[in-house]
């Protein structure tokens, strides 16, 4: 399962890298947070913007957690990588409120743990998919994804 999964995962970026090489005068950027679990796909599509610790808790704030709450949600694990923003201070404080010892994430509770096909199912097959599943229009001024 990994061989397909990586394949398709690098198919994705290739297939985005490919067609960016082509326009590099056009600069968008799209931040996309997803959480993937057995009741669905929570998706939050954001602006342009880079991600930093502030925007980050933000968005676990006014949308995730809320988004829980829609749910009948029992005794989640939240999983996160190590990026900066996950990893500051007053975040992992949120995450650690919100969701207890059942936090993987560097500094959490459960250390992350990096390159695993089965634990980080979102790194090896969800973003993959998705890119390959883009279609990438370039016009005069803006870059639809």
């Amino acid at each position: 399962m990994a061989t397909s999964t990586n394949k398709t995962a690098a198919f994705g970026v290739k297939l985005i890298h490919k067609c960016m090489s082509k326009h590099r005068y056009i600069q968008k950027k799209l931040t996309v947070w997803c959480a993937l679990w057995a009741g669905g796909i929570l998706l939050q599509k954001g602006h342009n913007v880079t991600v930093n610790g502030d925007r980050y808790r933000a968005m676990i704030t006014n949308f995730f957690i809320p988004e829980l709450n829609n749910h009948d949600v029992q005794e989640l694990w939240f999983q996160q990588d190590g990026a900066t923003c996950h990893t500051a201070r007053a975040t992992i404080d949120l995450l650690k409120d919100t969701f207890g010892d059942r936090l993987i994430s560097r500094f959490g509770p459960v250390n992350w743990p990096p390159r695993s096909t089965d634990l980080t199912p979102l790194d090896y097959f969800l973003w993959g998919y998705v890119k390959s599943h883009w279609s990438m229009r370039i016009s005069h001024k803006r870059l639809t994804i």
